[in-house]
């Protein structure tokens, strides 16, 4: 069956990001089932940094580059959509990822607030002990944002910012791809997901 996964999609730029991932994931037998979430800003910048093809959870499903069945493995939520299965801590997750995750999404977050599915669907990873990863999406960091990533990370969320891995040294031209492709492995690890990651790893 394999285990489910959230990858909740909040306003900052990024999308890419979040795509790359969401292939990635579909890739691994270890998941099941991947339920997306969106955030009404989340959909505008989709829409402006992908097209209009990914402006919605649905959509962005209908257009990631996978097979079929790998298609109906994705349960696409609006952030309206409360009454989802995982907005509730008796729906077993084995992870949730933030990503790209914005300041505001931290905030709320950091200080117990959840007004939608997304920050709900977090806030529940949090209270069960679940694999929390923060994709955050921002830079410079205000002392505001610092200390509410500290309170996070103390509550036992990971803070894993996408920076690239320059050891790799990519060539050029291929930069963005390798980069995107070890991010999301790094991701996967944390949530104890195998992939192969080729050539993606430190060897010396």
């Amino acid at each position: 069956m394999g285990t489910e996964l959230a990858l909740v999609v909040s306003g900052a730029s990024g999308t890419a990001l979040a795509r790359h991932f969401a292939m990635a994931a579909l890739t691994s037998d270890a998941v099941g089932v991947l339920h997306r979430v969106m955030t009404g800003p989340a959909c505008k910048v989709a829409a402006h940094e992908l097209g209009e093809e990914w402006s919605t959870a649905a959509r962005f499903r209908d257009s990631l580059p996978v097979d079929g069945a790998s298609r109906t493995r994705v349960q696409a939520w609006s952030d309206s959509e409360l009454m989802s299965p995982v907005s509730s801590g008796s729906h077993r997750l084995g992870g949730v990822v933030v990503l790209p995750c914005s300041a505001g999404m931290v905030g709320s977050l950091a200080n117990g607030i959840s007004r939608g599915l997304a920050q709900r669907v977090a806030d529940v990873a949090l209270k069960q002990r679940w694999p929390l990863v923060l994709g955050v999406r921002e830079t410079p960091m205000s002392p505001v944002l610092l200390t509410n990533l500290g309170r996070l990370a103390q509550a036992g969320a990971h803070i894993v910012p996408p920076i690239p891995a320059f050891y790799l040294r990519p060539d050029e031209a291929e930069a963005m791809r390798v980069f995107m492709d070890h991010y999301v492995m790094r991701v996967l690890d944390l949530l104890d997901i195998p992939i192969s990651g080729d050539g993606l790893r430190w060897n010396g």
